[in-house]
């Protein structure tokens, strides 16, 4: 009897696996968390070190900056 349930379990596991199961798709590539940066985010200055969203932040040279002071300093 316990033969019996053992194998119905084992069954169902393996259709489970096999068909019901889904594995993630290959072209589905996972994204740098710079590349996942949105709107409401805070980012740092490279030059003064502080946080701004990224809407108001400046983006120069791949680096944020909170003022034009900021971008002034380091060019």
């Amino acid at each position: 009897m316990i033969l019996k349930v053992l194998l119905v379990i084992g069954v169902i596991g393996i259709v489970y696996f096999m068909f019901i199961k889904k594995s993630p798709p290959l072209s589905q590539k996972t994204t740098n968390k710079e590349d996942d940066i949105k709107a409401d985010d805070m980012v740092e200055c490279s030059s003064c070190s502080v946080y701004v969203q990224v809407s108001e932040a400046i983006l120069s040279n791949a680096k944020y900056y909170c003022s034009q002071e900021c971008l002034q300093k380091v060019v």
